[in-house]
């Protein structure tokens, strides 16, 4: 099972709707509109980094962005105020490749390939509060929930 990194684009991001998702919330992760306004928004401000759309075989299993984070007080860390960082989002497994290491090889590959190309900074997350499952997935990448919130959702930073 060797993930394919496709770039994710305007062209493919709707391949995301692929992606089963059903035993997660809607509220745990957003839908593929917002996919796309956070991609548009990347694209216009010329933000660095990557957003890919992963494929086992032909078939869609993931995407997960990691760009450069615009700080946002009361919500961010403040270890990030002032200093270059990244944001992680629409990180998303299909359930079938869940729980087998995918999640955890994407997301080394997609990390190292922002810091060979666009430097190491501290990555910055956000989790929904209940998602439990999820927040020990991103403890036992080096992440650590940090006291600030945003909406719903825990922020952690590696």
């Amino acid at each position: 099972m060797e993930p394919i990194f496709e770039p994710l684009t305007f062209d493919n991001c709707e391949r995301a709707r692929e992606i089963d998702r059903s035993d997660i919330p809607e509220d745990f992760v957003d839908g593929v509109p917002a996919l796309i306004e956070t991609l548009r928004f990347g694209y216009e401000h010329k933000l660095i980094g990557y957003s890919f759309l992963v494929n086992v075989g032909e078939r869609p299993v993931g995407t997960i962005l990691l760009g450069q984070g615009l700080y946002c007080e009361g919500e961010d860390p403040p270890e990030v105020e002032g200093v270059p960082f990244y944001r992680l989002v629409f990180f998303i497994i299909d359930r079938a490749y869940r729980s087998r290491g995918l999640g955890s090889r994407i997301l080394a590959e997609t990390i190292e390939r922002v810091f060979r190309d666009f430097g190491e900074r501290p990555i910055v997350l956000g989790v929904h509060r209940d998602n439990m499952k999820a927040m020990r997935f991103y403890e036992r990448q080096g992440f650590t929930k940090t006291p600030y919130t945003e909406g719903n959702d825990c922020v952690f930073i590696r």
